[in-house]
């Protein structure tokens, strides 16, 4: 009964229309109903899709570097305290009867001249002693040192029993880059690694500048210069 019913069907669908139609038309879509296929001839059943090209290989977000490439690393910068720019060093007019050469150190203004030809000298800024540890007079640089060795004096350790009998000159001894003596005292004009201090009543009486600033001026002085502490 079925195959007489198709048979029917497909004389109404072919009455008076082309072949080449018959394959566009309702044929296609009947066929397909029945027999679950297109009914098609010669055709290809699976057509694939264009696919597009893979897409590159990607490493997430991560901070590692990709293949190939060197890991580059910025620097930190740890926080630090401000230096005050008041005590940058400079060449500034200064008018005195002190041969060019001579250190006069101003205490109170918390500054050390290098006396210069012309009446100028270079200042830098310091600190100095705290209260009940400060002292005046003129004296000779007897020794100058690079990165010196510190040895805390015995006064010294008993008001700090916790500091070291000897410390070796580099990076971390307070002492800095750069030493030099004051006469047979136990003071010196020194570097320091707290440059944030400058300016400050700080030290046990010695002169401290900052470590570019003590090299610039070791540079300059001779031993058997004069230094002034006023």
């Amino acid at each position: 009964m079925r195959i007489f019913l198709v048979a029917v069907l497909l004389s109404l669908v072919f009455a008076g229309t082309p072949r080449a139609q018959a394959n566009e038309g309702p044929f296609p879509m009947l066929m397909n109903s029945l027999f679950g296929s297109d009914g098609s001839q010669g055709r290809s059943a699976y057509r694939p899709r264009r696919q597009a090209a893979p897409l590159p290989r990607t490493y997430g977000r991560s901070a590692a570097p990709l293949p190939g490439q060197r890991q580059v690393y910025a620097p930190s910068r740890a926080p630090s305290r401000g230096f005050d720019p008041r005590f940058e060093r400079r060449v500034v007019d200064y008018s005195t009867g002190e041969r060019p050469g001579t250190i006069v150190i101003d205490k109170s203004a918390k500054y050390l001249y290098l006396v210069q030809p012309g009446g100028k000298a270079i200042r830098y800024g310091i600190g100095v002693g705290r209260p009940g540890f400060q002292w005046h007079g003129t004296y000779n640089i007897t020794r100058k040192a690079e990165w010196p060795g510190w040895t805390p004096p015995a006064e010294m350790k008993k008001r700090q029993p916790w500091l070291p009998d000897h410390m070796e000159g580099g990076p971390a001894n307070p002492l800095g880059a750069r030493a030099l003596y004051i006469g047979s005292t136990l003071y010196r004009v020194h570097g320091t690694n707290e440059p944030w201090t400058i300016g400050q009543e700080i030290s046990s009486g010695c002169i401290r500048l900052r470590n570019e600033d003590v090299i610039h001026l070791y540079n300059r002085v001779k031993v058997g210069a004069k230094i002034t502490v006023i």
